[in-house]
């Protein structure tokens, strides 16, 4: 009996892989097929192309050089397999690790910028064609073919929504139509408070044979050490569950036998490394700190220990087997989580805001429409992975009218919707309202002075924490003062259009590899306060001679080009940084006296204005608008040049206190 192999078999979906977890999944994705493609022609003008350990090595060392990975793998052919497998099972590369026809699309549309919403869902050309790449996307569950991404959208056409526990621990276990099927059931039921996580989870274990065979095996058999391990079913090593006997022995000495042993129990539960640990411990004791566990003996076990009502051992070993695997399971599902959330945002027809998960406006509409046939493929696998295909292609539901899904929004909103154009303006105006909420909730001024204050000193995982890890912290910074400049502007105009950004489906901000934009520009209808005209935001946390190198040259050359184009007077630029170098703020100021010429055409000086953070947050602290510094700005950038307290006295006359 202590010889029985049972072999671990998976029992849920991952998209990606998890030794290879990342924020920022998109920008890594980019520069991933940017240096795959560098490397691979730097490889076949020496020698031929296969990706094997000494190839594999090369490529960690060449990730390293060009800043991709920093340290010292101790593995590295496995890392360098590691950062990439992710890209093969999206089909974005090949086994062999070369782009595929499908990632040269993505690395086309990154590298040029083609980012227009040119397609029926309203979402950037990148976020496009991981759309495809998701609806394709495959993954085997022990022998059974599903395709994840399908079946999320068919449990939100169903379900409206989905919690992120509900994501999280039941929407993997789908493999097959009759698991999708009892999953959308037992969430219904779990809403209603019929049915317990640790339930849902355990009946769909006890499909498969190998925990069937792994539970005959425990209630048949006089438990010892190799048993458990047998029953335990570990991935990587039967050893690692050695610590589930003393665990039993305690669980079965005090449940059945009367022995008060709690600290011993406590121990042993502890022995069990992360997760399942905690779990076990939460699942034994109403209090895990020793000192009262001594004191109150007894009193200390949870009132809701399942082990409380076993009779026999019989009782106990199903018990103790249920929580064995379902802990682990609830590990394993937890630890994926995350992979899959990130994958399936890259696609934005998503939103995952305040623990829930639902579709954004036009794919909630589209796919309810079409889910039924799509819904065909979902446990087939697509022999177009890697190719960039249609929409159609990938599955017949695509060739829908369009006309049925501006009905269907129609009826629902009580809106004439009949044209893409109409849908884009309400998917924009409904953008704008999310975006109002958003920023009364996530963004108060409290928060954004905190976060200036965390771009001045760098506290860059506070900054995450408040913001989004999908963006590098200089993109975090256009953003959060796109967003304090909306408010300066009380909320005027479309904040939406002015970021110069690209955002996620929650419409929090994303980074890609390619740059080279200009920040923000925010337009102004023309008022008493001051005429119709531009505002070019520039923001940079460089400092010192970096922020001269850096700076100087393409701030004058954004707003130079911008007045070339729109011939307004009036467009002026406004410079924000943590810190400001003192000689930068006189070039910006000597704009004034110098002309600008491109393509034979020349403009008078230009209008920059310089501001710190320290001047922002005052700004914001005392409520001062637009109107008011807009009247600032001008009477200063009027003034004769010379003046040494200039810009000091701009400030000081900017952000002190007014009455409106």
């Amino acid at each position: 009996m202590s010889n029985t192999v049972i072999s671990y078999q998976s029992f849920c979906w991952v998209v990606g892989t998890t030794s290879f977890r990342t924020a920022k999944l998109n920008l890594k994705i980019e520069e991933q097929l940017l240096l795959l493609d560098e490397f691979y022609h730097e490889i076949i003008k020496k020698s031929q192309w296969e990706w094997q350990p000494t190839i594999q090595e090369q490529y960690y060392n060449f990730m390293k050089d060009k800043g991709f990975v920093t340290g010292e793998a101790n593995r590295k052919d496995k890392d360098a397999r590691e950062k990439t497998s992710g890209l093969v099972e999206v089909g974005l590369i090949t086994a062999n690790r070369v782009l595929t026809e499908a990632g040269r699309t993505l690395l086309a549309v990154t590298t040029t910028g083609a980012f227009e919403a040119n397609n029926d869902f309203n979402i950037s050309g990148d976020s496009f064609m991981y759309l495809k790449q998701l609806l394709k996307t495959s993954v085997d569950v022990s022998g059974c073919i599903v395709r994840p991404f399908v079946t999320v959208l068919k449990c939100l056409t169903e379900l409206e929504f989905l919690t992120y526990d509900e994501f999280t621990y039941f929407i993997p276990l789908i493999k097959d139509r009759e698991s999708a099927e009892q999953i959308i059931k037992d969430i219904k039921s779990y809403r209603l408070g019929e049915t317990k996580t640790e339930e849902i989870i355990f009946k769909r274990l006890m499909q498969m044979d190998n925990y069937k065979l792994a539970l005959n095996l425990f209630m048949d058999s006089e438990v010892d050490e190799d048993v458990i391990c047998a029953i335990g079913m570990n991935r990587k090593s039967r050893s690692y569950d050695k610590p589930y006997y003393e665990l039993y022995e305690y669980v079965k000495g005090i449940f059945l036998e009367g022995k008060n042993n709690y600290e011993r129990l406590l121990h042993a539960a502890k022995n069990i490394n992360q997760r399942p640990g905690t779990l076990w411990r939460n699942l034994l004791f109403r209090t895990t700190n020793i000192s009262s566990i001594r004191r109150k003996g007894k009193e200390a076990i949870s009132e809701n220990c399942p082990f409380l009502s076993c009779r026999n051992e019989l009782e106990l070993k199903k018990v103790f087997f249920e929580y064995l695997h379902v802990f682990k399971a609830i590990s394993t599902l937890a630890d994926y989580f995350d992979l899959n959330k990130r994958y399936f945002n890259l696609a934005d027809v998503l939103i995952f805001e305040d623990r829930t998960i639902k579709l954004d406006m036009i794919p909630k509409y589209y796919f309810k429409e079409i889910i039924d046939e799509l819904y065909n493929v979902a446990f087939i696998e697509d022999s177009n992975l890697q190719v960039d295909v249609e929409l159609e292609e990938i599955s017949s539901a695509f060739t829908i009218d369009m006309n049925q899904i501006y009905s269907a929004l129609s009826q629902d909103l009580r809106v004439r919707v009949d044209s893409a154009d109409q849908v884009a303006t309400y998917i924009n105006d409904e953008r704008s309202r999310r975006f109002d909420i958003m920023i009364d909730k996530k963004f108060t001024n409290e928060i954004l002075i905190e976060l200036l204050h965390c771009f001045e000193t760098r506290d860059d995982r506070r900054i995450e924490e408040l913001v989004t890890d999908e963006a590098t912290i200089p993109t975090i910074f256009e953003y959060i003062l796109g967003i304090i400049w909306y408010k300066v502007s009380e909320r005027q105009g479309n904040i939406l259009e002015f970021m110069n950004l690209s955002l996620e489906a929650n419409l929090l901000p994303k980074t890609h590899a390619a740059g080279g934009y200009a920040d923000i520009i925010y337009k102004y209808e023309a008022c008493s306060d001051y005429p119709e005209h531009s505002l070019l935001l520039e923001a940079t946390l460089a400092d010192g001679s970096n922020q001269r190198r850096m700076e100087m040259e393409p701030v004058s050359r954004h707003l130079g080009d911008y007045r070339i184009r729109y011939n307004n007077r009036f467009d002026y630029s406004l410079f924000v940084s943590t810190y400001l170098d003192k000689n930068v703020v006189y070039d910006f100021r000597y704009r004034k006296l110098i002309p600008y010429t491109k393509n034979e055409v020349t403009i008078d000086g230009m209008k920059i204005i310089s501001m710190d953070t320290q001047a922002l947050k005052k700004i914001i602290e005392r409520n001062i608008s637009y109107k008011h510094l807009y009247q600032v700005f001008d009477v200063y950038h009027n003034k004769e040049l010379g003046d040494i307290d200039w810009h000091d006295g701009l400030i000081r006359e900017a952000t002190k206190e007014y009455k409106v």
